[in-house]
């Protein structure tokens, strides 16, 4: 694919056709003077250093390195770069509930909005971590797998909702065996699952699957989100709230108790997330605790810059603009490259 990464600048195209047809005009101007002075061949003769057509090549010469000069400053870019980068951090994997119930709205603007806020920081702070996303509802699956590319962790956590998800419940230990599964073969590489949910309808097996994760060398953070008062699930697209099959209205609660112990078997930090910063600042700070270790990461740009050829071609043009004499060089005199 190709593309200019500066646009605008082509726009000074549109004086070239004007400096070219400005130039012949002259040029006519010019030999239709000489014409008055009298009979062109004679006056060759008369001026035998004087080259007719040197003039020309060195202005369209010139006139080439302008343009070239104009795509220049646009940008020319063109294809992907992969670049092999040393990195010195640790690889966590993000495993997001997105239940119907992180839809409540006791944590501002929402819980799930409000876990997606905090996944983005997070984020912003792993300039030398990979990160992976996991998101699960009655089902988990990976999102996007463990990476270094920061940009489409950020595209893919933007796009994520429970629409993804048709199954509802809170497959936590599905979530959980899935990312144990989703790190690199690298060792010595400190590993993490970051869990955020609200703990609650919980399928069975999330503790055992937590210690199983503990046993490979992964700490297993815990975010619990939500309130334990609770809160109604609103119906997306309308201002009514989710019921039973009774009709009444669900009340989603978070379950500390089971967060606690998730994060307990796991060995890892647990932060009850709210409208602070605090679970924030609590899981940066527990990242950055662990151990790190080298590793090697492949870094993906969508274009790679092309402006070192069009570089090149107008250095070339200016050399040959310079050492073309508009008058014949007489160490030179018996190589006819241009006619009298």
């Amino acid at each position: 694919m190709f593309r200019f990464a500066d646009p605008t600048y082509l726009y000074l195209l549109i004086i070239l056709p004007f400096i070219a047809a400005f130039y012949i005009y002259s040029n006519f101007k010019r030999r239709k003077a000489i014409k008055k002075f009298g009979d062109p061949e004679l006056m060759a003769q008369l001026m035998p250093d004087v080259s007719r057509y040197r003039p020309d090549v060195k202005f369209w010469l010139v006139f080439a390195a302008l343009a070239l000069t104009i795509v220049l400053m646009a940008r020319p870019q063109f294809g992907t770069k992969a670049e092999k980068v040393e990195r010195k951090g640790v690889e966590v994997i993000i495993a997001l509930d997105i239940s119907n119930s992180m839809l409540a709205e006791d944590i501002v603007p929402s819980r799930l909005q409000k876990a997606k806020m905090i996944v983005s920081k997070l984020v912003d702070e792993f300039d030398q971590n990979k990160v992976g996303l996991i998101v699960f509802a009655g089902d988990a699956f990976t999102q996007l797998p463990i990476t270094s590319d920061f940009v489409s962790a950020k595209m893919f956590l933007e796009s994520t909702t429970p629409a993804l998800i048709n199954r509802q419940g809170t497959a936590i230990g599905a979530a959980v065996d899935l990312a144990a599964r989703s790190f690199t073969p690298q060792k010595g590489v400190g590993k993490a699952i970051v869990l955020i949910t609200d703990g609650e309808n919980h399928e069975p097996g999330a503790v055992e699957a937590v210690k199983e994760a503990k046993k490979k060398g992964i700490v297993v953070h815990v975010l619990g989100v939500g309130s334990t008062q609770g809160s109604p699930i609103p119906v997306p697209g309308s201002s009514n709230f989710k019921k039973d099959r009774q009709g009444n209205v669900i009340i989603t609660k978070l379950n500390e108790e089971m967060c606690k112990e998730l994060s307990a078997a796991g060995k890892g930090i647990y932060a009850r997330v709210d409208n602070t910063n605090s679970a924030q600042k609590s899981l940066i700070s527990a990242i950055d605790d662990m151990a790190k270790s080298d590793m090697e990461s492949s870094v993906y740009s969508d274009y790679d810059e092309q402006f070192q050829g069009v570089a090149w071609l107008i250095l070339l043009l200016l050399i040959a603009d310079l050492m073309l004499l508009e008058r014949k060089n007489p160490l030179f005199k018996n190589i006819k490259l241009f006619k009298i």
